[in-house]
């Protein structure tokens, strides 16, 4: 049996070997931010040992970070705040920018054309310089970073999905729906996003790595989450001293962040799989 056909046809998709590591680590890294509090063996914030960048032992799994707090404890809760707010951000920028796409495409015409160059306009400038500005500007805070993330990646978002909505726009089935008298919102809803779901839904994906990306460079500039909570950008920042020691305190946080890039990454590997077999 082929390694590409261990999930069964009737889904629609199947996952490579690859693929499915990736997924499990998605899943073990959700598990962990939902349950977070309940995972935890010491408090995020209780100094439970006086040598600080401690080294890791049956006591602390991971070390201790630059107070002598259990890092392995701040790693399982900072994936509540890395994942958490990473999701809600890109869930957001997508539902806006899919939806800002299609509308653009469908209608067209003096619309398609202001939103168009407002949102390009929006997305010219440095993704880091505009969270760099607001945040220093408005205050870091959870909601304020939701936000921020999600009005940096809509524009992306909005160009993405209005090109294939103009393919799709194009095409027969289309205009025999407009002839049958279907207004804006059938075609929407009935015609154009069940055939861009695919490629949004990669597009998603990618965008949470980037979002997640730049919420861990905003936190190790200081400008993330902010104490005593942390998300693994912050861990990475507020132990970077102890990185010529070797200490697991700079390091696990660094590898929970690729771990969970590295991972989305290879899901997104095996959706051009998934995409062809939904057409067959």
């Amino acid at each position: 049996m082929a390694l590409t056909a261990l999930t069964p046809r009737r889904f629609g998709f199947r996952f490579n070997v690859v693929g499915m590591l990736g997924l499990a680590v998605i899943l073990i890294w959700a598990l962990v931010a939902i349950f977070a509090p309940l995972l935890t063996p010491y408090p995020i914030g209780d100094i439970v040992d006086f040598d600080y960048f401690g080294p890791m032992s049956a006591k602390f799994w991971l070390g201790t970070d630059y107070l002598g707090r259990d890092i392995f404890s701040r790693i399982l809760m900072g994936a509540r705040y890395t994942v958490g707010i990473s999701l809600a951000a890109v869930c957001i920028a997508c539902f806006v920018g899919v939806a800002l796409g299609m509308i653009a495409a469908v209608i067209g015409g003096w619309f398609d054309s202001v939103l168009s160059r407002f949102l390009d306009a929006l997305n010219s400038i440095p993704s880091k310089l505009f969270g760099l500005v607001v945040v220093a500007g408005v205050g870091s805070s959870i909601p304020v970073l939701i936000m921020t993330l999600a009005v940096i990646y809509t524009p992306g978002a909005y160009r993405f999905s209005r090109a294939l909505s103009v393919n799709i726009n194009t095409m027969d089935f289309i205009t025999v729906a407009r002839a049958r008298g279907e207004g804006a919102l059938y075609l929407i809803r009935s015609e154009i996003l069940p055939n861009i779901l695919g490629p949004v839904m990669a597009d998603l994906g990618l965008r949470f790595v980037f979002i997640v990306l730049l919420l861990s460079g905003l936190s190790f500039l200081g400008l993330g989450v902010q104490p005593p909570n942390a998300d693994w950008g912050a861990l990475v920042r507020e132990n970077i001293g102890g990185l010529p020691f070797g200490a697991p305190a700079v390091m696990f946080p660094s590898i929970a962040i690729a771990s969970l890039t590295i991972s989305v990454n290879l899901l997104i590997d095996n959706l051009p799989q998934k995409i062809r077999d939904r057409s067959n």
